[in-house]
Parts: structure tokens; sequence; C-alpha cells
């Protein structure tokens, strides 16, 4: 059998997980180790043991870290009384937070000290939302789903803000249940949702459009957005499965797939993608062709603790 591989295209490192590895990597290289990070710097744990193997050791608190020693915040955000906390036990504060999320922050921030109710869409497990509702936690609820928005009680205005891997499709109905129990709402911003979450999500759904009844997504246990995209390809009507991009293929997985697509989350590294590449061109899915949905050309700068001159 000569099988084909849609790629989605984008897929892997969005920008802000760049940046954040590149904050790691640079300020080992620069000061040597070790460099503490304040949880996984992202979501993939192929990443997080190339970082330990540099130096880096991850923690899930920062009074874990010893007294002057580099504190790493990861991208997905953290409260303000982490910062402080930090700060305040003598540690080098480098903040590898996504400049996306930090915007939200922003707005977190804004809409409370106007006296508005947050209603902060996401899961509320989730550490980038952990973060977010540290900003104003006593001005912010957590809405997980549309049931929770209609049930909603409070005399304040309401303003919208969204965990920012969520995409178009996870919000809406959401927002739209609000708007019905609030009446008039302060909506998310478009560019609230992250370009990276929704042009991957929109791939996938081209790649089951195209004809893949598989579809395989690189990523970990860990990563909201890698998880999602599975259950994206699974409403848009294909079998799609979460892998890690190193272990092999079980045979049964890929029984009765003629056209497998495949792609990874935002803090899946390339290489893994291309380990499954070749894996599946050897076990006959000779045919490749790159499925694109958007072009992505965006860089964020990196903080002035490891700018280069």
């Amino acid at each position: 059998m000569s099988g084909r591989v849609l790629l989605a295209a984008p897929r892997s490192f969005c920008a802000g997980v760049d940046r954040a590895i590149e904050i790691v990597e640079r300020l080992l290289e620069q000061h040597g180790a070790p460099v503490y990070v304040r949880h996984q710097i992202v979501h993939n744990e192929h990443v997080v043991r190339r970082l330990e193997q540099l130096g880096a050791v991850f923690v899930e608190d920062e009074s874990e870290i010893p007294e002057g020693e580099y504190c790493v915040l990861s991208a997905h955000g953290v409260a303000p009384s982490v910062k402080a906390n930090a700060e305040r036990r003598g540690l080098r504060v480098v903040d590898a937070t996504c400049p996306l999320v930090n915007k939200v922050h922003a707005e977190a921030r804004r809409y409370a000290d106007s006296g508005h109710l947050v209603a902060l869409v996401g899961h509320k497990n989730h550490v980038e939302v952990i973060g977010t509702m540290g900003e104003r936690p006593d001005s912010t609820v957590v809405i997980e789903s549309p049931e929770q928005a209609r049930a909603l009680e409070t005399d304040k205005p309401v303003a919208v803000i969204t965990q920012t891997t969520l995409s178009l499709d996870d919000v809406a109905p959401i927002v739209e249940a609000l708007a019905e129990s609030q009446g008039d709402l302060r909506r998310p911003h478009a560019d609230d949702i992250c370009y990276a979450t929704q042009n991957r999500q929109d791939a996938v759904k081209a790649m089951v459009a195209d004809g893949a009844t598989l579809v395989l997504v690189i990523g970990s246990q860990t990563s909201s957005n890698a998880v999602r995209l599975v259950e994206v390809a699974q409403a848009a009507g294909a079998d799609a499965t979460l892998i890690d991009g190193e272990t092999r293929l079980g045979d049964v997985l890929l029984e009765g797939h003629e056209t497998i697509g495949l792609t990874a989350g935002a803090s899946t590294p390339e290489q893994l993608v291309q380990n499954v590449v070749r894996e599946l061109a050897d076990r006959g899915y000779t045919t490749l062709e790159e499925i694109t949905v958007a072009k992505e050309h965006v860089n964020f700068r990196l903080p002035k603790e490891v700018a280069r001159a």
C-alpha cells in the first residue's frame, strides 16, 4: 500500500514558545548552570528533558530556588504575587511569559479596576488561567462552559477575557451564553485568541476535509493546545490520537487508514514531526503533501536580561 501523509502548516513552535526556550538557552550560555525555571517552561516533555540536560532546573514553586539564583517564569504567566515573592527572596527574575498572555493580564487589571466583573473563559486548573486569575482574584470568575455562563449572577457590568490557547470556536458558545444571561457585555478582542492556536486548529480541519481519516497530533498530555487538536480532529469526523513523536507507532493504530494527517502542538519541536514523517514513509506512507492554511511571521522581542547588543 502507498499511503498519503497530509502535513499541517502551520504546526509546532509558536513565537511565544520559541521566545521562552531561547530565554532559558541564552541564560545558560551566558551565565552557566544552573538556571531555575518555575514550572515547565512550555508543556512538552521532550523540550524539558533537553533543557535539563543543558543545566536547567525545573521547580513548581519559587520558594524551592536558592537565594540569588536566576528564576525564569514560564511562558504561561504567573500571578503578581509570584513575582513579588521571587523578588522578595532575592531571586534574579527573568520573565518568559508570552506577550499575548501579558496582554490578557493587562486587560484583566484594566477591566477590574474600572468596576467590571471579569469573566475569564478558560480551564480553571490550567496554569495560564491561574496566573491571569491572580491579577484581580476578587473581581474575576472563571467560566468553563455555556452552562456556567448562563448561571452567572452579578450586579456588575461584565467584561470577557480568554485563555489564549482556546480558539474562536471554543470561546464563541460561552460568550453567546454570557450575552444571554448578562445582556450587554464587553466581548474579548479578536486578538486575545492566540494566532497559533487558531491556525493549528484550522489546519487540522483542512486535513480532514482533504481526506485524512486519522490525525496524529504530536505533543504531551500536559499540553492544552495539543489535546485540543485531537478533539478538533475528532469533531471534524476523523480518528485522532496524541502521540509523543519518540515512541514507535503501533500497527493497529494505522490499520485501515490510507490518508493520515500529521500535526504538532505549539510547544512541540519540529524535530519530532520529522521523526514521525520518516517512520510513516518506512511504513509505506510515501506521498507527503503539506496543507497550508496560514503563514506565520510573528516574532517577539527578548527581555533585556538576555538580549544581545
